[in-house]
């Protein structure tokens, strides 16, 4: 299937590693041309450079996306180099598992990257979409559902209202807005992090995935590809899991 993405500008963040890096590949892969932000600016080059033998050289945006002005000078640099920009891609972000209740500045800082970042870069790339009559937005998020107490919880479900309220808006100017929430996927967070061992890994899976294995990027990456697509355009404001039917709610 041709998804029809030749040619389309696609900024994603949180590229430098993890599934950042695998939706850059996949979008790559179907012709896009690119925009790679992060805070770790050798590994975005190194990134580049490897995309790079496949076509054009991405633009490397060195950026903390809860910088203030952050997203205004990604979306300037996008814009400067493209002339415009079609596809975001919101990545950036992570888990926050907290002691006890945690405090005050894990809250905030949890809800500042899972949360109002996406919102920021959304809002600065929209005027942009809205003038080609053409935008894509796809933000990663992760459960909403409070099994613990995790920071990352209660952005993750605002990305999701917030996101649903900004498809309506936005629908007649051809733009489409999307989640996509992981569930155990190969990634730094992960392997480093959450289940470190094969071990870990393998039982893990055996006891919540039905599918029987931990996913990889691109298995993710594969979706967001298609919602970016000119062949997406009846999917909107929705939140689609990918966790190999790890999730046990029906909806």
């Amino acid at each position: 299937m041709d998804l029809q993405l030749a040619g389309k500008v696609a900024l994603v963040t949180g590229a430098s590693a993890g599934l950042g890096r695998g939706i850059a590949e996949v979008l790559g892969e179907e012709g896009c041309r690119l925009a790679i932000l992060a805070r770790r600016g050798a590994l975005l080059e190194a990134l580049a450079d490897g995309l790079a033998g496949r076509g054009e050289r991405p633009l490397v945006v060195v950026e903390d996306v809860t910088a203030p002005g952050a997203a205004e000078r990604a979306r300037d640099a996008v814009l400067a180099r493209f002339g415009r920009c079609d596809i975001l891609v919101n990545n950036a972000g992570g888990s926050r598992p907290q002691e006890g209740l945690g405090d005050d500045a894990a809250w905030e800082e949890a809800m500042s990257l899972n949360f109002a970042a996406a919102r920021r870069f959304a809002h600065a790339l929209v005027p942009v979409m809205r003038a080609n009559r053409f935008g894509r937005i796809v933000n990663i998020t992760g459960p909403d559902e409070p099994f613990s107490i995790n920071a990352a919880n209660a952005p993750n479900g605002a990305v999701h209202i917030w996101a649903k309220a900004l498809s309506r808006v936005v629908g007649r100017d051809g733009i489409t807005v999307n989640s996509i929430p992981p569930g155990r996927l190969r990634s730094e967070q992960i392997d480093q992090r959450i289940l470190p061992t094969e071990e870990a890994r393998r039982a893990w899976a055996e006891a919540n995935v039905p599918v029987g294995y931990i996913g990889e990027p691109r298995d993710l990456a594969v979706l967001v590809a298609f919602l970016c697509s000119p062949l997406a355009r009846y999917i909107t404001g929705q939140v689609i899991h990918v966790d190999g039917g790890a999730r046990r709610f029906s909806h």
